[in-house]
């Protein structure tokens, strides 16, 4: 039974914090950037995942981007499950590509256009900015079944969080952010 999306809840610009007993191991300890959500569904990069065994000058070099090594300070991550051979750069609003950026919140933007790289790489691309490998996608009404199942933790980001924390700290700042002590949760979930 599929249940219609909070007319109140705005999901867009706000991070979901995967919960101990998330199910899909994809997801396990994810932090969730909210780029887009409507009664349609929602669409997410999560942020605390880098890509293991690739860097994003490999990525550059696979694209026939020119780059002098070390194109900037932007990371390589696994966004989420869905078109995990595409790209989406996810960036401070400072920059906006001629192409299509995607204002998220005024704190946080997406583009998913070339012309960011090749940006990046000559050094005129966003102050700060992680280039995604697939994204986290949900249909109308599966990412607040997934909420009211006490799978995720909806919480306000930082800048700071999601671009200078170390990948490996995001999800427990993000918990404590919200006033928990990941310690203190348990992968069992009850109601009173």
């Amino acid at each position: 039974m599929s249940k219609e999306p909070d007319q109140d809840l705005n999901l867009t610009g706000k991070i979901l914090i995967a919960m101990p007993g998330m199910g899909d191991p994809r997801f396990a300890h994810s932090v969730v950037l909210m780029c887009a959500y409507s009664t349609d569904g929602a669409m997410g990069l999560i942020v605390n995942k880098s890509v293991e065994g690739m860097s994003l000058d490999a990525l550059l070099d696979q694209l026939s981007i020119e780059h002098e090594g070390q194109a900037g300070t932007a990371g390589l991550y696994f966004g989420g499950p869905v078109e995990t051979g595409r790209g989406f750069v996810l960036h401070t609003p400072d920059y906006h590509s001629n192409l299509s950026t995607m204002d998220i919140d005024g704190r946080f933007a997406m583009t998913a256009t070339q012309d960011i790289l090749e940006d990046i790489a000559s050094g005129g691309g966003p102050s700060s900015a992680l280039v995604a490998l697939g994204y986290s996608g949900w249909g109308p009404g599966q990412l607040e079944a997934e909420i009211a199942a006490n799978g995720w933790l909806i919480a306000e980001p930082s800048q700071a969080l999601v671009f200078e924390e170390d990948d490996a700290k995001i999800w427990s700042e993000a918990m404590k952010s919200l006033g928990i002590d990941p310690i203190t949760l348990s992968a069992t979930a009850g109601r009173a």
